[in-house]
């Protein structure tokens, strides 16, 4: 969609009731950007209006923690949403909306329009927290390579490098409470700490496969097949933020409990609910809150937000509209809801770029059973990688990729445990045909799932105009607003750094004695099934979306300038990972954060230097959150 946005919202109802606006900052999403963005200005007295379109009141992604859980145990399909209660008007992307076809191509149903060649793979958490409630509580920097990869022949270089960054880091794993080994980190990845820095927490322990494969693996060496030179292997910690320890301000300790996705029964791993109890009184949170279109005046300010309200999404559909006025705006939603609001409003986009160089983390996953157990289903999903494949100049060649260790077994690639109960009941033990029961099944499950392990090859995906975000004014969601439409594809650097893991994998698998179990067959369980060199793969999503709202140098070809400002609202800010220009082959989160943070800072002191005045909230009141049922009197006006 194109042409001017809504210029005066005079359909909408509600109206500006002072010169500034009833808030001085509106914030559209309340996942780790958006309430990082609340906390920030909070904490320095600014009055902060956050609309949040999903639900979630309690502890949990979708409620109390323990409900949580529960829907997540007796879910038959143990997805990054299995925890979270169906919200019909709100649907959030499913990795279960895709299907493979036997012999190539895919189907595509659910919330996401997709007419790609090949699938974007990743779903995306529309509640109370966004998706840092289900994420896996991974927190590594980017490389300082990761910055400037036209240097390499590819992709966009950021407008800032990792040392301007470096500070925000340093925040963002304060917040965070991040655990961390900074001797590893800065000697086996490369990272240029300070010397004396400590991260939030000691680093966790190595798993039991983490502690095979390092016996197994650290000093040996593979071949690059894409830039042929040797890659000495070395089993690194991860970062994770998550507690390593108990502490007052982060909270209880990681037990280990196996289900980080979607939902931490103890509240170890961190999500945006945890910024959230700490917001100054000055920030209200509103959810169930759409916002469906930006409205600006004829000099490029944004003066508003039009969102509709909506009642409890499992009874009878009661919308109303309304309008947040502030002085500052900031769009903190995912990247591909960003582009989605943006494109609808018909703003910022005079450089062309809104919703292109959509971006994820491909990832090939191998795997297969070990000669000795291997522990699995213990802990956090991964606690260690391979790092020696992120940098160097094999990236010139082909996409670099990180190597993540998996400490859950099988159940990405092929299924939880109970998969492979079901296969030796049908009769898929020794004796092919005859299933097995008693003493007989646990000897063989205790023998195949006790040895199973995963490879997760998570490639760079550099930016390309041609996969983007658009919208089709026939494909409207229940509230009436636009869905996105996606157009996605592979490059072909990014298929050669597949077909690189592939062959790494294979001398890896050699080098453990490991049974290699990894299949690519087109179909139903293999959208991102594809062939390349004669040889067929298949990708899943990492769940990493970036690159829809990108930041540059120039207005004519960035959506928002390096501290994330749109280039043609000077009051509007467009924050997260669809700011990046490249990811690098690290979890996005704490450079979102990192991004983030660094966006705060200019906000408070542009707003500073409006002379905007400071409204206090009441003395000893708490961080707002308008009630469920709240009229638009009181939930609009505060």
């Amino acid at each position: 969609m194109t042409g001017g946005g809504d210029r005066n919202g005079d359909q909408h109802g509600d109206h500006d009731g002072g010169q500034h606006g009833d808030h001085d900052v509106i914030v559209v999403g309340a996942g780790v950007a958006g309430s990082l963005v609340a906390r920030e200005l909070g904490d320095r007295g600014w009055r902060v209006l956050v609309l949040e379109a999903g639900v979630g009141d309690g502890a949990g992604p979708g409620g109390a923690r323990a409900v949580d859980a529960e829907r997540f145990r007796s879910a038959p399909l143990k997805v990054p949403g299995a925890a979270i209660a169906g919200n019909p008007l709100v649907p959030s992307p499913d990795v279960l909306d895709l299907g493979g076809r036997t012999g190539g191509g895919y189907r595509a149903e659910g919330y996401l329009i997709q007419n790609g060649r090949l699938p974007y793979a990743s779903g995306y958490l529309r509640v109370n927290g966004g998706t840092g409630t289900a994420w896996t509580g991974l927190a590594p920097r980017m490389h300082p390579e990761d910055f400037r990869t036209a240097d390499f022949g590819y992709g966009r270089d950021w407008p800032i490098g990792y040392a301007e960054l470096e500070p925000y880091y340093r925040a963002a794993e304060r917040e965070l409470g991040v655990a961390a080994d900074p001797v590893e980190q800065r000697d086996l990845v490369g990272l240029p700490l300070a010397d004396g820095y400590a991260f939030a927490h000691r680093p966790f322990p190595a798993s039991h496969v983490d502690r095979l494969m390092a016996a197994r693996l650290d000093g040996r060496k593979v071949t690059d097949p894409s830039y042929p030179r040797d890659v000495e292997l070395r089993v690194v910690g991860t970062p994770q933020a998550r507690n390593s320890a108990a502490t007052e301000e982060h909270g209880p300790v990681c037990e280990g409990s196996a289900s980080c996705i979607p939902v931490c029964p103890t509240g170890a791993k961190y999500t945006p609910r945890r910024t959230q109890r700490r917001w100054a009184p000055g920030v209200t949170l509103l959810t169930r809150a759409v916002a469906g279109r930006l409205l600006a005046d004829a000099s490029g300010r944004i003066t508003g937000v039009a969102y509709q309200r909506y009642d409890d999404p499992a009874g009878p559909a009661s919308v109303t509209r309304h309008v947040a006025r502030g002085t500052m705006v900031v769009l903190a939603a995912h990247a591909i809801e960003n582009a989605r609001l943006l494109l609808a409003s018909g703003l910022a986009n005079s450089s062309d770029q809104v919703g292109r160089n959509l971006m994820d983390h491909p990832v090939l996953l191998t795997w297969g059973l070990m000669p000795e157990p291997t522990g699995p289903y213990r802990g956090p999903g991964s606690t260690s990688g391979l790092e020696g494949f992120r940098f160097g100049p094999a990236r010139a060649a082909r996409a670099p990729f990180r190597v993540e260790i998996g400490n859950w077994g099988w159940t990405w690639a092929v299924g939880p445990p109970g998969h492979d109960v079901a296969a030796l009941l049908r009769g898929g033990g020794q004796e092919r045909g005859r299933g097995l029961f008693g003493a007989a099944l646990r000897q063989a499950v205790g023998d195949r799932v006790g040895r199973q392990f995963a490879l997760q090859f998570e490639m760079e995906q550099s930016a390309d105009p041609a996969n983007r975000v658009t919208l089709d004014p026939r494909h409207r969601d229940p509230l009436g607003n636009p869905r996105p439409v996606l157009t996605y594809d592979l490059s072909d650097h990014v298929k050669k750094g597949i077909a690189a893991a592939k062959a790494v994998s294979d001398e890896i698998f050699a080098l453990l004695g490991a049974e290699d179990h990894s299949a690519y067959a087109s179909g139903p369980s293999q959208p991102g099934w594809f062939e390349y060199g004669g040889r067929p793969y298949a990708y899943r999503g990492a769940g990493h979306g970036a690159g829809t709202h990108i930041m540059g140098e120039r207005p004519a070809d960035s959506v928002v300038d390096s501290w994330q400002r749109a280039w043609d609202h000077p009051n509007l800010y467009v924050v997260g990972c669809g700011s990046m220009p490249s990811l690098g082959t690290s979890n996005p989160t704490l450079t979102m954060a990192a991004i983030t943070l660094r966006s705060a800072e200019r906000i408070h002191r542009e707003l500073s230097a409006s002379r905007v005045t400071i409204r206090p909230a009441a003395p000893g009141s708490a961080p707002g959150h308008a009630p469920d049922h709240a009229t638009p009197e009181e939930t609009d006006t505060p």
